[in-house]
Order: structure tokens, then C-alpha cells, then sequence
């Protein structure tokens, strides 16, 4: 479980980049269509030269050929949904903003595990209550880190940047999952998002068409920044994380806790926008909601460690 934990915090630090470099893009003139789109089309080389040195794109291929629709219909969702939103939001907001309101995706996971995965009787597991309230821990010291910037943000921008992330937010853990109960055992973690990466690739496609007609070409900058992107959050932090949540998938309350360290990305993205983007230096209520989301990831990680205890045994037994 700890090498779980920590592998998703070292995700949580290669997905800053998607954040701090989006909005560097955004304010370049680069359009949220580029960022999206390119970002899958540079990890396709890459996936297919992992897995290919593997040997193990015979198995994804045969997978992905018997049951189209399910590969189709989840890595849209798990992918598509979840990144074109992201990089929309980039256009309204700064860095913060977008890693701080992406945090609902901790929730969002906690919220639809239970409709997602069954117990060993075949029933719906109950809700983790207390992987809950420490979701919601986090997200007050998101709003806390939040605050000190709230002022410099129009309400306008706040719901053009908010909505599109909390699709986003719901539908990352969604295909996640969906996928990872499609596959089970059958593919690995890189043979998986190789082959989301490749189902999901008609809505980049479409989209880059879009693209073509109605905005400006992508400058060399945007196209190297996209190129970090797909290498460090689209490569690195998706398969750490997919190794993380792999790792725990059977037991609920883990895997609320490894999807809570995506709150890390919140520190980092801050850290970067300062290093830079000539971000501000958080306030005091800002460290303090840093302090909270800290706080809350450590809960998950000891709640979720605890060995279960087992049931006394009747002395008359």
C-alpha cells in the first residue's frame, strides 16, 4: 500500500506539467484544441515502442478487435472527456485554478466506487466514509490555497473553467475503472493505456479537423511544450498512476486514498506557476490550505493501511 501511495504522489508531480504548461500555452496564444490533441498523438509512438518491446501487442489488438465498443465508449470517457475539458479550462484560469478544481476528482472517485465495484458476495461495497471526509479535508485546503487568489478571477471565468473540470473530473476515474474491471488480469498497465490512447484517438482526430478550419496553426513553442506534456504527464504520470490504482484495485478504501494523492498536483502546479509563470507567493491561508491537503492525503494513506480486525473468536467455539 505505501509503494502504492507513493507512486501516485510521484504522479501527482509529473501532472503538474499538464497544468503549469497548459496555462503557459494558453497565454502564448496557443490554442486548447493543440495542446489536447498533440499530447495523444506524441504518446502513441511512445506506448507502442513500450509495449512493442514487450511483445504484448498481439494480446491488446485481440482484445481491443473482439470488444470494440467497450475500448471505444470508456477511453473516450476515461481520455477524451477527461483531457479536452482540462485544456479548455486553461483558457480561463490560471494554474491553480485548474489543479485546485481538478482536486474534485478525489471525491468523484470515493462518490462512484460503490455503483463501480462489488464485494466478494456479488452486493455493492458501502461508502468508504471516513476515505470521505478526508476528501473533503483536501478539498477545504484546496479552497483555502484558492482563496487568496479568488479576487482576481470573474464569475465568468470561474464557470467557464469550473464546469468543463468537473466533467473532466468525473470522467477520468470512470473510464479508469471501467477499464481496469474490462481488462482485469488479461493486459498490463502500459497495455491498457496504449490501447486507450488508440481507441480514444477518433475524437483527437476529429477534433484536430476542427482544429484545422477554425484556429491557428500551433506554433514550434506550443508543439515542444506539447511534446513535455505527453512525455511527462501523458507518459509518466498516467502509468504510475495506472500502476498505483492497479495495485489496490480490489480494496476500495486503497484506492480512494492513491486517487487522493492526485492532490499533490496542487502544491506543484503552485510551485511551478511561481517558478515559471511569475506566480504570487502564497498568503498565510494558502500555506494553511497546503497544511490541510497534506494533512488530508496522510489520513487516506493511514486509514486505508490499517489492517482490518478480525472478529473474536467465541469462547464457547
Amino acid at each position: 500500500m505505501n509503494k502504492a501511495i507513493s507512486l501516485g504522489i510521484l504522479a501527482s508531480l509529473f501532472f503538474a506539467f499538464t497544468f503549469v504548461l497548459n496555462r503557459a500555452m494558453d497565454l502564448s496564444g496557443g490554442s486548447w484544441i493543440w495542446s489536447s490533441s498533440f499530447r495523444f498523438f506524441f504518446m502513441l509512438p511512445f506506448l507502442f515502442l513500450i509495449v512493442g518491446v514487450q511483445k504484448k501487442l498481439k494480446p491488446l489488438f485481440a482484445s481491443m478487435k473482439q470488444h470494440p465498443l467497450p475500448w471505444l465508449i470508456w477511453s473516450t470517457v476515461g481520455f477524451g472527456l477527461f483531457y479536452a475539458p482540462l485544456t479548455y479550462a486553461s483558457s480561463f484560469g490560471p494554474s491553480w485554478l485548474i489543479a485546485g478544481t481538478w482536486q474534485t476528482t478525489i471525491v468523484a472517485g470515493t462518490l462512484l466506487a460503490p455503483f463501480l465495484q462489488k464485494n466478494r458476495k456479488g452486493n455493492k461495497q458501502s461508502f468508504p466514509v471516513k476515505g470521505l471526509l478526508y476528501s473533503f479535508l483536501i478539498l477545504l485546503g484546496v479552497a483555502a490555497m484558492q482563496s487568496g487568489n479568488a479576487g482576481h478571477v470573474t464569475a465568468r471565468e470561474a464557470i467557464l473553467c469550473v464546469l468543463p473540470i468537473l466533467l473532466a473530473a468525473f470522467a477520468y476515474p470512470l473510464g479508469n475503472r471501467k477499464m481496469m474491471q474490462f481488462c482485469g488480469s488479461e493486459l498490463d498497465t502500459f497495455q491498457r493505456v496504449l490501447g486507450m490512447t488508440i481507441a480514444s484517438m477518433p475524437l483527437w482526430i476529429v477534433l484536430s479537423i476542427y482544429g484545422a478550419a477554425a484556429e491557428a496553426p500551433p506554433s514550434t513553442g506550443q508543439v515542444v511544450q506539447t511534446f513535455i506534456v505527453a512525455l511527462c504527464s501523458g507518459i509518466i504520470a498516467t502509468v504510475l498512476f495506472f500502476i498505483a490504482t492497479n495495485m489496490v484495485k480490489n480494496d476500495m478504501h486503497s484506492l480512494a486514498a492513491v486517487e487522493a494523492t492526485q492532490s499533490g498536483s496542487v502544491v506543484f502546479s503552485l510551485l511551478g506557476e511561481i517558478a515559471f509563470l511569475n506566480g504570487k507567493m502564497p498568503g498565510i491561508l494558502s500555506m494553511a490550505g497546503i497544511l490541510l491537503v497534506i494533512t488530508g492525503m496522510c489520513l487516506h494513506s493511514l486509514s486505508s493501511g490499517k489492517p482490518k480486525r478480525k472478529p473474536m473468536k467465541s469462547l464457547a467455539g
